[in-house]
């Protein structure tokens, strides 16, 4: 397997690729520099990419690759979790439109739903009308933003493109003479384009050998074939056509990046907490490279001095992440932090509105409560105690999960379902174990994950 990777995981993963026997192309100078290595510029099979939030990595590609790719990375730490898409980049359906909005359209696409921005269409577009769309972007689901579509299809090669409807040769870089030199090219390949489909290189095609050009293009045209096939007859909405590609997502625990932590430090200087920290936001990443860059070391991930820096200390407002083993982000409101401990303890002070009871509790939620949550950075659980507005304690609920990480706007993990609560009477109990089950069940959450949630529940039912 061929993987491009990009992104603030980049050393550690390709590290991670070359050890488990695949090739890693098209690799950035950086990397090239770290590995003392050459790296071939030629087709990709998987492309290995940091979300734009920097939780994770997406992997898109060939099915049978993405696969391969999943069995790698799932191993990378006991709290990476994964989840393919339903809609990958590339799959092509025939949509109706189920609602217009000001900067675009609803789409149903047959068990999901898409966003066509109207620039990518070239027709007006109106609630009930049926179209023939292909998905060009796609954004990991705890994002929480549907997939983008586009009317124009396109079959990807890696290094070239193929668009239907478009003549000619194109090639998407900025140095203008290079891009020259291989349209130029073009004509020495022995393929033919197929008809009514024209060709863009990628920029990275540029540097690479006739061979590699001529596999990619190969690809391309079969790819392209293939739609053609598949796409014949009219618009049946709403319908999957093809996915000639996958895409899988991964959201990486805080123990998942410290096992990064150590595949960098493999290649390079690499200071605790590294991923940790950059995954907090650009401006901690910048300042993990400078302090790499001295050579400054430090023995422990540095909690005080990163939230300290960067957040969140006593006075800011954060919100809290609660992740949910489908995939999905739920936001459990704000608060303010009231108390910071040096040893990586935040509290955060919530005033709850009425209307309902607190789950498990079963008491009223009353005008004037307050919810007082304790994060502790990497503890696998966190306790919330509830008062109301005299002061006295409507109880308490002890949330199970992966390892905390405070982060300077929100405090993220995912919650692993088991709970014990503890009522104002002192009683304690344990609860949503069955939905536990289920996630395993439903292969959301790995049965060691599974086990480690369970262990972490029974220790906390003894203490309390």
């Amino acid at each position: 397997m061929r993987a491009r990777i990009r992104g603030i995981y980049t050393t550690a993963l390709t590290r991670t690729f070359l050890d488990a026997g695949h090739e890693v192309v098209q690799a950035s100078e950086p990397i090239r520099e770290r590995f003392d290595a050459d790296f071939e510029v030629t087709d990709h099979d998987v492309t290995v990419a940091t979300t734009a939030d920097r939780q994770g990595v997406g992997v898109e590609g060939t099915p049978h690759e993405v696969e391969t790719a999943r069995s790698i990375l799932r191993e990378t730490g006991l709290d990476t979790l994964a989840w393919d898409a339903i809609a990958p980049r590339d799959a092509v359906f025939d949509g109706r439109v189920t609602e217009t909005l000001s900067n675009g359209a609803i789409v149903a696409l047959d068990d999901a739903e898409g966003f066509l921005p109207y620039g990518n269409v070239a027709d007006r577009v109106s609630t009930g009308d049926t179209l023939r769309v292909q998905v060009c972007d796609t954004t990991a689901p705890w994002v929480d933003s549907l997939p983008v579509l586009d009317t124009t299809i396109r079959a990807r090669g890696g290094l070239a493109t193929l668009v239907r409807g478009k003549g000619g040769v194109s090639v998407d870089t900025r140095d203008d003479a290079a891009g020259r030199e291989l349209a130029g090219m073009t004509d020495l390949l022995d393929v033919t384009l197929p008809e009514d489909w024209g060709l863009v290189w990628d920029h990275a095609a540029t540097e690479a050998g006739l061979d590699a050009l001529s596999t990619a293009l190969h690809r391309a045209r079969a790819h392209a074939d293939d739609l053609d096939d598949a796409l014949a007859g009219p618009v049946d909405a709403p319908r999957r056509r093809v996915a000639p590609t996958a895409t899988t997502w991964f959201w990486f625990g805080r123990e998942s990046r410290f096992a990064l932590d150590a595949r960098r430090r493999e290649v390079t200087e690499t200071m605790p907490g590294h991923h940790r920290i950059k995954a907090a936001t650009p401006a901690a990443s910048t300042a993990v490279d400078f302090a790499e860059g001295l050579g400054t070391a430090a023995e422990d991930f540095p909690f005080g001095v990163v939230t300290e820096t960067f957040g969140p200390v006593e006075g800011d407002a954060v919100s809290i992440g609660h992740g949910k083993p489908e995939g999905n982000l739920i936001v459990l409101g704000s608060g303010d932090v009231v108390d910071r401990d040096a040893d990586g303890t935040i509290a955060v002070r919530r005033e709850m509105t009425p209307g309902g009871t607190y789950d498990a509790l079963d008491v009223p939620r009353s005008t004037g409560d307050v919810a007082v949550t304790r994060f502790k950075e990497g503890r696998w659980w966190y306790p919330t105690v509830y008062r109301d507005d005299e002061g006295d304690r409507k109880g308490t609920y002890v949330n199970v999960c992966t390892p905390v990480e405070c982060f300077p706007e929100t405090v993220r993990y995912v919650d692993l379902h088991v709970d014990v609560v503890k009522f104002p009477d002192g009683t304690v109990e344990r609860v949503d174990d069955d939905e536990l089950d289920a996630a395993v069940d439903a292969g959301h959450v790995p049965e060691a994950l599974a086990d480690r949630a369970r262990k972490v529940a029974t220790s906390i039912e003894r203490a309390l």
